[in-house]
């Protein structure tokens, strides 16, 4: 067997042994010179991340290329989910000073122009992949954007390329209070019992909600939080 056949039987035996990676098809894999594409369709974000991660720690993977999508709760259109996406964010107090801008087929529209601005957004959408382009002056803007458009459920992947001007250190205490933030502005969730804990890039959940669905949801919630590479949910049903 060539080293590129085992490299590539190592990653799809990765992807079997995480139970929580469910596909909803074929994760189409492709190598060369050490770059692997990953291609397809997992049932949920914390299917996508954990492939990720699971095949990042193989050693021979020099680089991935993440191609992988999310099964949409709700399939729309392109630009439906453009629209849903840019009202989401300009209805977000948090973005209230940020210029918002859509792109589509070529043509950038402001639908935000705050008058003392000191920040930029702009959306764009490709086959239900939201892409997120701007500078924003701190990493919790940033987050929430890309929540936001997680939280629209037409959405296959969310592409959060906004930076941050002028550039800020992050921290373990940034990615807490960012998750916290989000759960405690999912209006399907009583965040009032939850308490977030982060060491590196790992996000532990402690605490209890009232139901099992959400439970779901605020591990979900800390999934899309740009920056979280694992979600531990310690949460109890009380």
């Amino acid at each position: 067997m060539s080293a590129g056949r085992e490299l590539l039987e190592a990653v799809r035996a990765a992807l079997h042994s995480e139970p929580r990676i469910h596909s909803c098809g074929q994760i189409n894999l492709a190598l060369a010179n050490g770059e692997l594409t990953m291609a397809g369709e997992v049932d949920h974000i914390a299917g996508k991340k954990l492939a990720l991660e699971a095949v990042a720690r193989i050693p021979g993977v020099d680089r991935i290329i993440d191609k992988l999508h999310v099964h949409p709760s709700s399939p729309m259109g392109d630009g439906e989910l453009l629209n849903q996406v840019r009202d989401a964010l300009v209805q977000e107090i948090a973005l209230a000073s940020c210029v918002v801008r859509v792109r589509s087929k070529g043509h950038v529209e402001t639908v935000q122009a705050p008058p003392e601005a000191d920040g930029e957004i702009e959306i764009r959408v490709d086959d239900g992949v939201v892409t997120l382009d701007g500078d924003v002056p701190g990493p919790g803007e940033k987050r929430i954007a890309g929540v936001l458009a997680w939280w629209v459920p037409g959405s296959r992947d969310v592409i959060n390329g906004i930076g941050v001007t002028p550039p800020e250190q992050d921290s373990e205490a940034a990615v807490t209070d960012a998750v916290l933030q989000v759960l405690e502005k999912d209006p399907f969730i009583n965040a009032e019992s939850i308490h977030v804990y982060t060491r590196g890039r790992i996000v532990t959940l402690t605490g209890s909600v009232p139901r099992p669905a959400e439970r779901k949801l605020a591990e979900d919630d800390a999934w899309y939080v740009f920056g979280v590479d694992q979600v531990v949910n310690q949460l109890e049903i009380r």
